[in-house]
């Protein structure tokens, strides 16, 4: 498929998905969010694909937030519907299966900081910017801001946010738990693609069963998550990755992942 408002490239296993609008500082729009769904697709179903990479074309910004001239005409209806397009594109984000790292290198406000925290992990540029600035225009967050941000860096820092609209500086994103690592503009790309190498030489059974432990294990008791991550390890253990990776380790040799289970 031909992408008119993302850029989509693939190499060495990593996805880069580029959001791409630069007259609108990336802004979401519906056409946006329709590319990126299919472009998940994509991704999902490519078992070649280990670690998907999100950034902003330009130097101002990842993503500007949701396009106010199309919020600006909603109705009532129109608003949920859109609401819940947006929601249902970032959380299919946050269900895919591989590692997924959000390198922000600029303005990440509004839908741009809810799609990050759709992410994996954050690395951003030193000019990076992240808020959820809704209720300047009288509305609020409505692609899961108001719920992801909380469980990330605690409810009250999320209702200050929230509350204020304030946006907040890359280092302070850093401090609060918001953002792993800041590194200067012209980096950022060769620290998170470095970061994400390393990632996708490991193996993708292993990845995958970590991932889905961690996120499903977060909102259950201690107990559950525990039972939940034993079921992980055993299944991990029937991958030709755990033969590899404990033979290598046996041989004194480093492991070549391929992936895939034993038959």
């Amino acid at each position: 498929m031909a992408y008119e408002n993302i850029l989509y490239d693939v190499n060495d296993g990593i996805a880069v998905i580029t959001f791409s609008r630069p007259k609108a500082l990336n802004a979401l729009n519906g056409a946006l969010l329709d590319e990126l769904v299919q472009a998940l697709g994509e991704i999902a179903v490519d078992e070649d694909i280990r670690v998907l990479v999100l950034t902003g074309a330009g130097e101002k910004s990842f993503v500007a937030g949701a396009d106010i001239t199309e919020i600006a005409k909603c109705n009532t209806l129109q608003a949920k519907l859109f609401a819940r397009k947006g929601q249902a594109v970032i959380s299919r984000l946050q269900e895919l299966a591989i590692p997924v790292i959000a390198a922000v290198n600029g303005f990440a406000l509004g839908g741009g900081s809810e799609m990050a925290l759709a992410c994996d992990f954050i690395y951003a540029s030193e000019n990076a910017m992240f808020g959820l600035p809704e209720i300047t225009l009288g509305i609020i967050p409505g692609f899961g801001g108001t719920q992801r941000l909380p469980r990330l860096v605690g409810l009250n820092r999320a209702k200050e946010m929230i509350f204020t609209g304030n946006m907040l500086p890359a280092a302070e994103a850093r401090d609060i738990g918001l953002v792993n690592k800041v590194v200067p503009l012209d980096t950022l790309m060769a620290e998170t693609l470095k970061t994400a190498s390393a990632i996708a030489a490991k193996g993708k059974v292993s990845l995958r069963a970590a991932k889905q432990v961690i996120n499903a294990g977060i909102h259950a008791d201690l107990a559950t998550g525990c039972a939940m991550e034993v079921d992980a390890f055993a299944l991990c253990m029937a991958s030709e990755d755990a033969k590899e990776g404990t033979t290598a380790f046996l041989e004194k040799r480093k492991a070549e992942f391929k992936g895939g289970l034993e038959g």
